[in-house]
């Protein structure tokens, strides 16, 4: 990477409920929240080096689908599902794509899509 080539810092979710995200999110991915202020907060770094999940207080709902979402790699889609479930997340659809891998798009507690993916 040169000096000119930007790094991916965070990856910032819009949200009316900071507690509930940092719970969900933190929760279904194993982090810690690692600051905090009025309207902002951080979880600890992806996979320990990589981008930071951030989470900011905004006024409005969601409204449309989102234009980007994160593809989560799991062994068995469906206990990931389930687990996800008991977090507060709700399926957006049936699973898709070959028996051999499939996935399944899931909305979290304020409606943004990410997908469980078979991971190999």
């Amino acid at each position: 990477m040169t000096e000119t080539t930007p790094k991916v810092g965070n990856l910032v979710f819009d949200c009316t409920d900071l507690e509930a995200m940092a719970a969900f999110w933190g929760g279904l991915l194993g982090m810690k929240e690692t600051s905090r202020d009025e309207d902002w907060l951080d979880l600890e770094p992806l996979e320990g080096h990589g981008p930071v999940l951030s989470f900011q207080l905004v006024p409005e709902h969601k409204t449309i689908k989102n234009r980007i979402h994160l593809d989560l790699e799991a062994a068995d889609i469906r206990a990931a599902g389930e687990r996800a479930r008991r977090l507060g997340a709700s399926p957006a659809g049936e699973p898709m794509g070959s028996p051999e891998a499939p996935f399944r798009v899931w909305r979290d507690p304020e409606g943004n899509e990410f997908c469980f993916v078979t991971a190999g």
